[in-house]
């Protein structure tokens, strides 16, 4: 952008900055470079207007700095600008008497969406309107933390027009309690709706990924005709292939080139056969699932109470789903509905790691078939000497055991180093997983195999 000028003798550098831009040098929306504004003697005749890419520029720094900081800018928006930025500077707008925020202006916050609940419904429809349904997430997760908008979740009409997410339903998870009856049905069909879309989302290939885990960690050594695994009993058998001599001089294994011969035919003498297992109405493997219900770890409980029910749904599977704080619960008879399992679980509290680990344990019958995933962020309230003896002890029966640090889409999460490398060294790697991961974690434990881990980093 070219450099503009005044008129006005008594003009002075327009110094006005957000979001780290400064006007000297500052890079635009555009990714172009803008220059400072500076003084032009009297007299000088004042430019023409913009050209168009200029102004657009400007009313996209408008839009970026916000009301409180975008006076040098000279632009005034209209119609859809002017409405995007008022919802936004309801939210991010400077004001007196609010604690400070990173958002919008150097001063304090106001809440400009006012107390009542009809004027936080209209701007919940404006935002829906106005922006995408990720940045929509975003702002709602803002407003109910820097606005304290929590409590008016509890009202039904708030939650119909609010944008369903994972961290909204950790949300009302956390409001459980206090939740009245009125509102109760309309959370439960908000976090249902989430519950189903992560289902649509996750179930298929989780049980494509673990059926195909289950079948090869059953291969039997004496499978019946039907069940033969041909490919693996061929590669197995290869040392014991002969060849099939022809008939004299008809090509065969001392006449490679003959008419009719069956050069580089031969046969292989299946010494060992490798099959799979019979399907049967049996579980073969155990699943227990160990989740930390304290409120950092909310995200993790929803995609674990969905990946529980779809765990639960394998025949093949038997799947247990504890939850604990510094008591436990297990919630496994609800396993058919996670929506019954989210409101089930009461997030916030403490966290007691050991006790929870001693139930799993005592709930073990064959540790060489049963897979335990402990689901936290490894803060323990508990024994901690007693829980590392736990591991190690389930790990020397043949446990399997994945410490999972989250289990969510979100970035790397606070935790306990010093527990984390403790467990590491009992050579259970402690580590955060997306739910998109999660399927190939639990095949490589059901198969015993090394776990995928994203980032080694993280056991450290």
């Amino acid at each position: 952008m070219t450099t503009t000028t005044t008129t006005d003798p008594g003009a002075t550098d327009q110094g006005a900055t957000a979001h780290g831009a400064t006007a000297h040098g500052a890079t635009d929306p555009t990714g172009e470079t803008m220059e400072r504004t500076t003084a032009q003697a009297p007299g000088t005749a004042r430019p023409t207007a913009p050209h168009a890419p200029d102004a657009e520029r400007l009313r996209r720094w408008r839009m970026v700095l916000g009301a409180d900081s975008a006076d040098s800018t000279g632009c005034t928006l209209t119609g859809q600008d002017a409405a995007m930025d008022g919802a936004l500077n309801a939210l991010y707008g400077g004001g007196a008497g609010k604690k400070p925020s990173g958002g919008r202006g150097a001063g304090g916050r106001s809440a400009g969406l006012g107390a009542s609940a009809p004027s936080v419904a209209r701007w919940l429809g404006d935002i829906r309107t106005y922006f995408p349904s990720s940045v929509v997430q975003v702002m709602q997760r803002d407003a109910i933390d820097r606005l304290g908008l929590a409590a008016l979740l509890l009202e039904p009409e708030m939650l119909e027009a609010v944008e369903a997410d994972v961290h909204l339903v950790g949300t009302l998870l956390s409001l459980n309690k206090a939740m009245p009856e009125t509102t109760k049905e309309t959370a439960r069909a908000v976090v249902r709706k989430v519950v189903e879309d992560l289902e649509k989302r996750l179930e298929s290939r989780t049980r494509a990924t673990l059926a195909g885990a289950l079948d090869r960690s059953a291969r039997i050594s004496r499978p019946r005709h039907r069940d033969i695994d041909w490919n693996r009993t061929i590669r197995a058998n290869l040392k014991n292939y002969l060849p099939v001599p022809g008939p004299a001089g008809a090509g065969g294994a001392g006449d490679p080139g003959g008419a009719g011969g069956t050069a580089g035919r031969g046969t292989i003498v299946p010494e060992r056969l490798i099959g799979y297992g019979r399907a049967s109405r049996s579980a073969k493997k155990d699943v227990i699932l160990c989740i930390d219900q304290s409120g950092s770890m909310a995200a993790s409980v929803v995609y674990a109470s969905v990946f529980g029910a779809v765990l639960a749904s394998m025949r093949t599977l038997s799947t247990r789903l504890v939850v604990f704080d510094t008591a436990v619960a297990d919630l496994t008879d609800q396993l058919d509905d996670p929506v019954d399992v989210l409101f089930g679980t009461q997030l916030g509290g403490g966290t007691d790691i050991n006790r929870a680990l001693a139930y799993c344990q005592s709930k073990i019958t064959r540790p060489a078939d049963t897979v335990v995933v402990l689901i936290s962020d490894l803060y323990e309230g508990g024994i901690r000497d007693e829980m590392l003896k736990r591991v190690a002890a389930m790990k020397a029966s043949g446990v399997q055991f994945v410490t999972l640090l989250a289990l969510s889409d979100e970035g790397a999460p606070a935790y306990d180093h010093e527990h984390a490398a403790a467990l590491g060294a009992l050579g259970a790697p402690a580590f955060a997983c997306t739910p998109d991961l999660f399927p190939d974690v639990m095949a490589a434990a059901i198969e015993k195999r090394p776990l995928p881990i994203p980032d080694k980093e993280t056991q450290q």
